[in-house]
């Protein structure tokens, strides 16, 4: 099965373009606060001239549904990513502003998907794994216990496509995925040499690694659109 890749937390319009370069299925802007927040003008720039078959995802927090449309029709979002309070309430209530995709964030604390979990699946386009942080909402660097999560995902999974984040380099991610079987991929700080700032070298390595992994049978999940 092949791994899809998500850059996130592009700043400048030519990591984007690299990512593009790359095969990157989605590349990600960040509006959840944090050093690589930008404003929807900034975030504009970034994606100007990425082609509409790299899907665009907009990494939202604790703003409203209209407000959160808005700069999703501005911008063309394909795919809109709910960290802070994303409730299956609050991804339906969402969906009647947004058309595109909402995939809410599931922090994992202590390597134990929370109990919410089966009900987030069935709200979701997908669901996307990141490992709790007390610092910020994403983009620490900070891994999931991969192993640890492996049967409990397997169990509870169904056909509702995993985005796999936290702490993913070009050093393990192989091992992520051979661990978790994810539908997509996502990095941002795991490839930079400074917040927000992509580094081309460890982007290529990334893709590299995830494509290497993907030669092997690890899931019959699909992926999102």
């Amino acid at each position: 099965m092949r791994v899809d890749i998500k850059f996130c937390g592009m700043t400048q319009r030519a990591d984007a373009q690299h990512a593009v370069s790359l095969g990157a299925r989605y590349v990600g802007v960040i509006f959840a606060g944090g050093p690589r927040m930008l404003t929807v003008d900034q975030a504009d720039d970034v994606f100007r001239d990425i082609p509409r078959a790299v899907h665009r995802v907009g990494v939202f927090a604790e703003q409203s549904s209209r407000d959160i449309a808005r700069i999703a029709e501005r911008l063309g979002l394909d795919v809109v990513q709910l960290h802070s309070s994303a409730t299956p309430a609050r991804i339906k209530e969402l969906r009647g502003d947004f058309p595109g995709d909402i995939w809410p964030v599931v922090r994992v604390v202590d390597g134990e998907l929370p109990i919410g979990f089966s009900e987030l699946l069935e709200a979701a386009d997908a669901v996307l794994l990141d490992a709790f942080s007390p610092l910020a909402l994403g983009g620490t660097g900070v891994a999931l216990p991969w192993r640890a999560l492996s049967d409990d995902l397997r169990q509870r999974r169904g056909d509702t496509p995993i985005i796999l984040a936290g702490g993913l380099t070009p050093d393990n991610v192989s091992r992520a995925i051979g661990d978790l079987a994810p539908n997509v991929v996502d990095v941002s700080s795991g490839v930079e040499s400074a917040p927000g700032i992509k580094d081309h070298q460890r982007m290529r390595a990334f893709r590299d690694a995830v494509t290497g992994a993907s030669r092997f049978d690890i899931s019959t999940t699909t992926s999102p659109k």
